[in-house]
């Protein structure tokens, strides 16, 4: 629940940004307030790192339950401001340094949320099927998205433009709230991992190696997690996230029919997951991952030439990224738990994929729009090169199918 209302949030931001644009940014220049809204977006994601860190450390000190448990509250928390905050045509600047505030308090929440999470999945799974389990990160990850998406094709469908831009835009931010609510009660009655367990109960916490000796040692860990992150997470942007609202501003597609569109090409995102997850623990991480990469490195300018302003083109271009986004997304949590050994596992992936995402995909919605001006496939081909940096990437990693956790 905790993970799906993250992807929930940010999805959230992602489709409604040209309401959000015109409620807290001046709209005289509709331009400026659509990237000024993209850019609250981007500055949002350049907290996560700060909370990868901060949340990454409490779980691998205190538990991975105390962080998830924090973090989930965090977002909330954001969500429910952002839903309340005052329009600009009210209090002027302050809307926007309040949906500032808001992003950044969701960024440091969401900067904790899938490390911890897929930490505690990874750690709870059978060695042998590891592979399938962390697929239910972004299974569940995606139901959010879904909802998210769901809500907003409802919407945009059931009201008129003018009720969607003067309150119809908070019913999502609202509704998260109440979800994050649920979430919160939940995770304060789980039960901490067995591995972490272990953990505590071999060493005191004062007597463990210091977080920041034991993070050096495994700063080749790190730079493969960038390295496989930057790629894949810009793609899974383009494609799941910012791809409906870029087929409506850049390519003419109907909004509801873009929304709904997107939200088919997320139920076959989430029937791929567990396949290919079953798959890699089948042949092995770095041969789906392999597949992943190099697929959509391929086929990122056929599926760009293929959209006009046709909701089924889009369905079909996102629905093929998709499933070749599902190969990696699948099999990352459990190959980046593989890498580290317990006492770091959290803030070892934490801080450089946070940092990664930070400053790759939560631009990439913003560059898309910004390179878009100067016509040409110029983001695809800035996607297809940060792909290549991936799959050298994960040339380098070790093969981790069934391995025990250290």
């Amino acid at each position: 629940m905790g993970n799906a209302l993250e992807w929930y949030d940010w999805g959230i931001y992602a489709i409604f940004v040209p309401y959000i644009a015109t409620r807290f940014f001046d709209n005289s220049d509709q331009l400026s307030a659509l990237l000024s809204a993209l850019a609250v977006f981007a500055v949002g994601f350049l907290a996560r790192p700060f909370g990868g860190w901060l949340f990454g450390l409490i779980s691998d000190r205190w538990g991975r339950r105390n962080a998830m448990t924090l973090s989930v509250a965090g977002a909330a928390g954001g969500t429910v401001l952002i839903g309340l905050s005052p329009a600009y045509d009210a209090i002027g600047a302050g809307a926007s340094v309040v949906l500032l505030l808001a992003r950044l308090m969701q960024g440091v929440a969401h900067g904790g949320e899938l490390p911890s999470a897929q930490t505690y999945i990874s750690e709870v799974a059978p060695d042998r099927h590891r592979g399938l389990w962390s697929s239910l990160i972004y299974f569940s990850g995606t139901i959010g998205l879904i909802t998210g998406t769901a809500l907003g094709a409802v919407l945009t469908t059931a009201l008129t433009d003018q009720q969607m831009s003067a309150w119809g835009w908070r019913i999502p931010f609202l509704l998260g709230g109440v979800v994050g609510l649920y979430a919160l009660v939940m995770r304060r009655r789980m039960e901490e991992s067995a591995a972490f367990r272990r953990l505590t109960a071999q060493t005191s916490t004062a007597d463990r190696e210091p977080m920041g000796r034991a993070i050096l040692r495994s700063r080749r860990q790190a730079l493969q997690v960038i390295g496989m992150t930057i790629g894949l997470t810009v793609a899974f942007y383009a494609w799941g996230t910012a791809a409906t609202q870029f087929a409506i501003s850049s390519r003419g597609v109907p909004p509801s029919g873009a929304l709904w569109a997107g939200v088919a090409a997320q139920v076959v995102f989430i029937a791929a997951l567990p396949l290919w997850g079953a798959l890699s623990d089948r042949i092995g991480r770095k041969p789906v991952a392999l597949i992943s990469i190099v697929g959509l490195a391929v086929a990122g300018f056929p599926l760009n030439a293929l959209l006009d302003n046709s909701p089924w083109r889009l369905f079909v271009a996102m629905s093929l990224a998709m499933v070749l986004m599902a190969a990696s997304a699948s099999i990352m949590p459990a190959m980046f738990a593989e890498l580290f050994p317990t006492r770091i596992r959290t803030v070892g992936v934490a801080v450089p994929y946070s940092s990664a995402v930070a400053l790759f995909g939560g631009t990439a919605p913003y560059l898309q729009a910004w390179l878009e001006t100067f016509s040409g496939p110029w983001f695809t081909g800035y996607v297809s090169l940060l792909l290549v940096v991936s799959a050298v990437t994960l040339v380098s990693m070790p093969e981790t199918r069934g391995t025990p956790l250290r």
